[in-house]
C-alpha cells in the first residue's frame, strides 16, 4: 500500500514549524494509543504518525523528504537512523510514559510493563468511612471499628506452600509473572505482554498449597482496631493507621489503613471552622425590656443576657463556647443569633394592650 504523505499523516502545513509538528504528535499519539484506542486499526496509525514526526521533526531527513518525498527517506536511512533524531524522550514525558531509546519507542507504547522478578510487595491500603456527630467532635473520641481484610496466613506464614515444602520460581516466566511476544514489522518491533497462564502472575508456583489458605499465603479476616479521632477533626480528615491495611504479598509489610470522618449535620448548630451557631427564639417583651435566657451550649445549658431594644437577627458571642481547634491550642466561640417570636393567639385584653401600646408609641394598625 502506497505511504501517505506524512504532513497529511500530522495533520500540518508544510511550512509548519518545529513546535507545530511536535503539537501534533502528541495529540494524535494519545488518540491513537492502543491501550487508549480499542479500533482495530489504531495500531497502524500510531506507528504511521510516529514515523511521520521522526521524519519532519528532523531538520535534515525533512529536507531530504520535502525535495524527493518518501524515496528521499526509503533505502537512505535505516530504522534507527530515522527515530533517533526524533525527541520523543520529552514527548513520552510530558504524555506519562518512560523512556527507554529509540530501539524499544513503540514496546513502550504496546503495553509494555516494569517487570521485576518475584520478591516482597506491600499490601494494598484500605478506606474506612466514619460518622461521628458534632458532640463528639467537642470531646474528641476513642472507639474500635470492625475491618475486614487480608492477613497473612499463620500456618505458611504468608509462603501459600504446605509445611515443609517451598514455593519454586515459575519456569515459564522466570519469576516475572509476565510472558513477553515480541513482533518485529518495518521500523516498529511490537511487544505484547501477557500474563503467565502457569503461575497467574505471581511469579512461583506451589506444588503443595497450604490447606488453610489454599496456596494463597493470605486468609480473610474480620479485625477490631482501636481508633483515636482528636477533638476539633474537621469532616472528610483522613487517619492513616499504618500498618493495619491489606496483607503484604510474597512476604512484604502490609499495607495502612486510612479512616475518613465524617460529621453529621447538627439539629441545633451549624459549624464554621471552630465556631458553632445556634438560634434562640426570644418574646416580643423580652427583646423590648432585655432578659436573661437560656441557650444550648455543646455541654449543657448556659443563661445569657440580651439587653433592652435587642432585634431580631442580632447575634450574640459566648466565648470559648466553640469546638477545639485542630491544632489542640485554644477554642471557638458560640454564637447566638436570636430571632424574635411573635405571638400567634392573643386574647381580647392582650389585643387591647397592644393596641394602646401601638397608639402610644406611634405604630399605625
Amino acid at each position: 500500500m502506497e505511504k501517505r504523505d506524512y504532513y497529511e499523516v500530522l495533520n500540518v502545513p508544510k511550512g509548519a514549524s518545529r513546535e507545530e509538528i511536535k503539537d501534533a504528535y502528541r495529540k494524535l499519539a494519545l488518540q491513537y494509543h492502543p491501550d487508549r484506542n480499542k479500533s482495530p486499526d489504531a495500531e497502524e496509525k500510531f506507528k504511521e504518525i510516529s514515523e511521520a514526526y521522526a521524519v519532519l521533526s528532523d531538520d535534515e531527513k525533512r529536507m531530504q523528504y520535502d525535495q524527493f518525498g518518501h524515496a528521499g527517506i526509503d533505502g537512505r536511512y535505516t530504522r534507527d537512523d530515522i527515530f533517533r533524531g526524533a525527541d520523543f524522550e520529552s514527548i513520552f514525558r510530558d504524555l506519562g510514559f518512560g523512556f527507554g531509546g529509540f530501539e524499544s519507542i513503540f514496546d513502550m507504547f504496546f503495553g509494555r510493563r516494569e517487570r521485576r522478578p518475584y520478591g516482597p510487595e506491600k499490601g494494598s491500603d484500605l478506606r474506612y468511612d466514619m460518622e461521628i456527630t458534632l458532640e463528639q467532635v467537642a470531646s474528641g473520641l476513642k472507639t474500635q471499628i470492625e475491618v475486614p481484610r487480608t492477613e497473612r496466613c499463620s500456618e505458611c506464614n504468608g509462603s501459600g506452600a504446605a509445611q515443609g515444602t517451598q514455593p519454586t520460581r515459575c519456569s515459564r516466566c522466570n519469576g516475572t509473572g509476565q510472558v513477553q511476544h515480541v513482533r518485529s514489522s518495518g521500523f516498529a518491533r511490537f511487544v505484547r505482554i501477557e500474563t503467565c497462564d502457569k503461575c497467574g502472575a505471581r511469579g512461583i508456583t506451589i506444588e503443595s498449597p497450604c490447606k488453610t489458605c489454599r496456596g494463597r499465603g493470605t486468609v480473610e479476616k474480620t479485625r477490631k482496631i482501636s481508633v483515636k479521632i482528636p477533638a476539633g477533626i474537621e469532616t472528610r480528615t483522613s487517619l492513616r493507621l499504618s500498618g493495619e491495611g491489606e496483607a503484604g504479598v510474597h512476604g512484604g509489610p502490609p499495607g495502612d489503613l486510612y479512616v475518613v470522618v465524617h460529621v453529621k449535620p447538627d439539629n441545633v448548630f451549624e459549624r464554621d471552622g471552630s465556631d458553632i451557631l445556634c438560634e434562640v427564639q426570644v418574646g416580643f417583651a423580652q427583646a423590648a425590656l432585655g432578659a436573661e435566657i437560656e441557650v444550648p451550649t455543646l455541654e449543657s445549658k448556659a443563661r445569657m443576657k440580651i439587653p433592652a431594644g435587642t432585634q431580631t437577627g442580632t447575634i450574640f458571642r459566648l466565648r470559648g463556647k466553640g469546638l477545639p481547634e485542630a491544632d489542640g491550642y485554644g477554642r471557638g466561640d458560640e454564637l447566638v443569633r436570636v430571632a424574635i417570636r411573635t405571638p400567634t393567639k392573643l386574647s381580647q385584653r392582650q389585643k387591647q394592650l397592644l393596641a394602646e401600646l401601638a397608639k402610644e408609641i406611634g405604630e399605625n394598625l
